[in-house]
């Protein structure tokens, strides 16, 4: 959740292409819950248009067609990420200088090391 706004940036747009937010307090609400499988979907989505994405590139008889169609799948694949993108780091808490979750810990050991 956007602590400035108390606005999610939802996985989809409206008709006119406008970005869609959510508003609430609850970050495990039904329409919360149906934004997080949406975003899986387009991440697992855009994992696998990579892979075709190589193989495509790898072959030596891909035509122009083919790539063009490939260059826009990838176009949405990579619009889908960024908005996601913008969405969770919208959502991280902020800390400031000294509260962060490192403190308390010894200069240059790393989380979770014995």
């Amino acid at each position: 959740m956007n602590v400035s706004t108390g606005l999610r940036l939802l996985p989809w747009s409206d008709p006119d292409g406008k970005p869609c937010y959510l508003a609430s307090d609850d970050g495990d609400s039904p329409l919360s819950r149906r934004a997080d499988v949406i975003e899986a979907v387009q991440l697992s989505m855009g994992a696998e248009l990579l892979h075709h994405a190589r193989a495509l590139l790898d072959a030596p008889k891909a035509d122009v067609r083919e790539l063009r169609f490939l260059a826009e799948r990838l176009c949405e694949a990579l619009c889908d990420v960024l908005r996601i993108a913008e969405s969770r780091g919208a959502r991280l808490p902020s800390y400031d200088e000294g509260d962060g979750p490192d403190e308390g810990r010894a200069p240059g050991s790393a989380a979770g090391s014995l």
